[in-house]
């Protein structure tokens, strides 16, 4: 006699044997107790489900010589032709296959004639989604009003592909998944009645790999039967005959990516691969255990147990392992091992791929940790990020002699002094007050120091800067100043306006820009040169560190005006008119030579005001006469 496969073999030959699916077996078993049998039915639903049976066994209720009754007797000559697929009165069509529109019209034509010996005549298309669209159009009339006792039931597993005007005329029956727990008990059925030993985790692993299809599962068993010896099937004949990676292997892999190891990482990675497994099934198996570890990480005991499906040993292992580790970063190992799968699916080198991915992975845990993150966002966003600082010399110059030692408790008398002579600095507008203050600074100097004062030698500090850290006193004092020192007519009349000082120290200038536009302008890199170059001149120093940022809620223009000091020149000394030499005339009469003549946009240029010279800078315009 010849094998039966499994899943034939167990095929489910009334409504109670259908495994899951409660919803439909109760909504059609009330229809057939209640004579409200409709004329078309849509069944749709992964593969695996049970849609075709179910047609089956609604087919056989309502041609059953006893029924039409929830429980065919399965011995009339109904229900056997049925079972053996010879029926006459009820036509199971492949749509794969019989898509065109000949072959609905062949339906139409016989659908008028009457059933032989049944009670309906029933046609079952299966995949109706494969139907051409024609052959739907010509389906719509019979299918709304067909002739008596016929009945259509179409299956599909893909019913977004269906006509609309096709599932309104019909009932439809959404078919789910069917859960791991039902899947294991079916399987553990089959198993005793056919004597294959095998374990429950095996099974478990079965059912986990068929996504919720009980024929795929059946067809797995079928294949695993022929193992059966001394020994139980176990999870690991299943992962050899699957090509799935074993729990350990997974784990000794995971390890090396979360601690950071690529070249471990790469070694195991070589043997997996030697061993024959595919590179997308690689990513994918390792994948599914990430996805293990995060459910771990995040969900109670028994819950992991349900949805992980794995052994209490595997799942201490899991708990170990995702203690080293936050959920951000799970997830984005996950993130990133789905987006090496879709290279993988595309690329002519798998292996290269897998190797970067592996690499990349494990370079990826321990540069996401959220403290790492939140460090650098509070350092950005406070603006205490350090510049690079670029020195305007061609060489470096001579280090500056430093104290050896400085006291604590010396410092804040030394940077009060050094805040009163700056600020005295910026006061003297005339050479008479100059000479008063330097004498009266000689005067105080005299005087015996405060016993909290470190006396040192001129050649142990470098030199005071001339203004002093922003108090909240002085801001427009200094702002004015910096003003004064932006050779930039057009940045200065734009920070004028628009710009609100927050911070002008030595250590750190910053400056909020009233409106976006102008911010992404101030920063260009003629601007802010100038802001640093006036910051440079106005405390004695290079590199000056200048922050410009958008203004933020509370902040605006200090109370006192703003006047910009204005910089007159000063005499020059006179001096003795030397005879050059010859060769410094000649020098001259090149330069002359090869100096360029103004363009007559600079010339007029020239004769603009300071906020029409700006607007045309910012907005890259011109005059027109």
């Amino acid at each position: 006699m010849n094998y039966i496969p499994l899943y034939r073999k167990y095929r489910p030959q009334k409504l109670e044997e259908v495994v899951g699916q409660e919803h439909i077996k109760k909504a059609l078993r009330n229809a057939i107790e209640l004579n409200k049998i409709s004329h078309a039915y849509l069944f749709t639903g992964p593969r695996g489900t049970g849609k075709t049976s179910t047609a089956r066994i609604f087919a056989k209720s309502l041609n059953c010589k006893e029924g039409p009754t929830i429980n065919p007797c399965g011995v009339c000559e109904n229900c056997v032709d049925i079972t053996n697929s010879t029926p006459m009165d009820v036509i199971e069509i492949d749509a794969a296959s019989n898509r065109k529109v000949e072959d609905a019209q062949n339906i139409l034509e016989k659908v008028m004639y009457a059933p032989v010996n049944s009670r309906y005549k029933i046609y079952i298309i299966d995949e109706v989604h494969m139907l051409s669209t024609t052959a739907f159009n010509a389906l719509l009339k019979t299918l709304e009003e067909p002739p008596k006792n016929v009945i259509f039931i179409l299956a599909t597993t893909e019913v977004h592909k269906v006509l609309d005007t096709i599932k309104s005329r019909c009932q439809r029956f959404d078919f789910k998944r069917i859960t791991t727990a039902d899947i294991v008990k079916h399987l553990r059925y089959i198993a005793d009645n056919e004597k294959i030993n095998i374990t429950d985790d095996a099974l478990s692993t079965i059912a986990k790999n068929s996504a919720g299809g009980m024929r795929d599962s059946i067809a797995l068993l079928d294949q695993l039967s022929v193992l059966d010896g001394t020994e139980a099937i176990s999870t690991d004949d299943i992962n050899n005959l699957l090509g799935r990676l074993s729990f350990d292997v997974l784990t000794n892999l995971s390890e090396k990516i979360v601690s950071s190891k690529p070249q471990e990482a790469i070694e195991i990675l070589e043997n997996i691969y030697n061993s024959g497994n595919e590179p997308v099934q690689i990513l994918t198996n390792l994948m599914d255990y990430l996805k293990n570890l995060l459910i771990v990480k995040n969900c109670r005991k028994e819950i992991a147990f349900e949805l992980t499906q794995v052994n209490e040993i595997q799942i201490k292992t899991l708990s170990d392992l995702a203690e080293n580790l936050e959920t951000h970063q799970i997830v984005f190992l996950i993130d990133k091992c789905s987006e090496y799968i879709k290279e993988l699916k595309l690329t002519n080198n798998p292996r290269l791929w897998l190797e970067v991915a592996i690499i990349d992975l494990a370079n990826l845990t321990e540069n996401t940790k959220l403290s790492e993150l939140q460090n650098r966002i509070s350092r950005l966003e406070g603006g205490n990020v350090e510049p690079v600082k670029v020195s305007a010399y061609k060489t470096a110059p001579a280090p500056v002699a430093k104290p050896e030692i400085i006291k604590e408790h010396a410092k804040p008398v030394i940077l009060q002094e050094a805040k009163q002579l700056r600020s005295e600095a910026a006061k003297q507008e005339t050479k008479e007050q100059k000479r008063q203050e330097n004498n009266q600074f000689n005067n105080d100097n005299s005087q015996p120091s405060s016993p909290l004062t470190l006396h040192t030698s001129d050649n142990d500090f470098s030199p005071m800067p001339k203004s002093s850290t922003s108090d909240g006193t002085d801001i427009s004092e200094l702002w004015g100043q910096l003003l004064g020192l932006i050779h930039s007519v057009p940045a200065r009349a734009l920070l004028k306006q628009w710009a609100i000082p927050v911070k002008i120290s030595a250590e750190e200038t910053v400056i909020a820009m009233k409106s976006e536009i102008f911010l992404t302008k101030i920063q260009s890199g003629s601007n802010k040169q100038a802001i640093i170059d006036a910051a440079d001149s106005m405390f004695s120093q290079s590199g000056s560190n200048v922050i410009i940022r958008t203004a933020q809620a509370g902040e605006e223009m200090p109370k006192k005006n703003v006047n910009i000091p204005i910089q007159k020149p000063k005499p020059a000394a006179p001096q003795k008119m030397e005879e050059p030499e010859p060769e410094e005339v000649e020098e001259l009469k090149k330069e002359v030579e090869t100096k360029p003549e103004r363009s007559a946009d600079d010339i007029a240029s020239s004769m603009h005001s300071d906020n029409v010279n700006m607007i045309m800078e910012i907005f890259d315009g011109k005059i027109i006469e």
